[in-house]
């Protein structure tokens, strides 16, 4: 109904939503539920994870922490990144609950269902709130853009295709392999 106002969600109103069931994120006040990720999308956020949790067994620079993890970006926003590491000196965001405030390096990883919400609203969100560094993951491309938040939410610094490495701004001395992180070995991975 034009005119029709809806009343926004706030994080303490999520906050009540009963631990079992669906996933949901709070996305401008508006509940959104998010539907477990394909399995080529877990392959990638596993690689990507073991590669940094090796580097972090020698350089504790920080804690990295995957989905389902809310981070509590805002009253109206409480997002679940695939991936997302605060660096030490920021602990003090880390709570019972989750993240109060905002990571230092967020990954999202498209999914057809989601995929306009991490390129939009939360890229704006975590533009807005203070995350340093976005990584959105293209899965059929296999093409990681980075941004550099601060310098420019709208448009990433450098995108990275298979046959390259990368190197996170928020966590020094990490290289990865770009086909490291796409790694799959089932015989159909491109059709995931």
């Amino acid at each position: 109904m034009p005119g029709v106002e809806i009343e926004k969600l706030t994080w303490r109103e999520y906050m009540e939503l009963p631990d079992a069931g669906p996933r949901y994120q709070l996305i401008n006040g508006v509940l959104c539920m998010s539907p477990s990720p394909n399995r080529y999308h877990q392959v990638i956020s596993r690689n990507l994870q073991y590669l940094i949790m090796r580097h972090l067994e020698d350089h504790p620079d920080g804690e990295l922490f995957d989905a389902p993890f809310d981070v509590y970006i805002s009253e109206f926003d409480v997002f679940q990144p695939d991936l997302l590491f605060v660096r030490e000196d920021r602990r003090g965001l880390l709570e019972k609950k989750g993240l109060v405030g905002a990571p230092d390096w967020v990954v999202e990883i498209l999914s057809p269902s989601t995929a306009s919400l991490d390129k939009r609203d939360k890229r704006d969100n975590y533009a807005r709130y203070g995350v340093r560094e976005l990584w959105i993951i293209d899965p059929e491309l296999r093409r990681i853009h980075v941004y550099d938040l601060p310098q420019n939410p709208a448009k990433p610094v450098a995108s990275y295709d298979e046959g390259e490495t990368i190197t996170p701004l928020t966590i020094p001395g990490l290289i990865l392999s770009v086909d490291r992180i796409f790694k799959d070995r089932s015989p159909d991975s491109r059709a995931a």
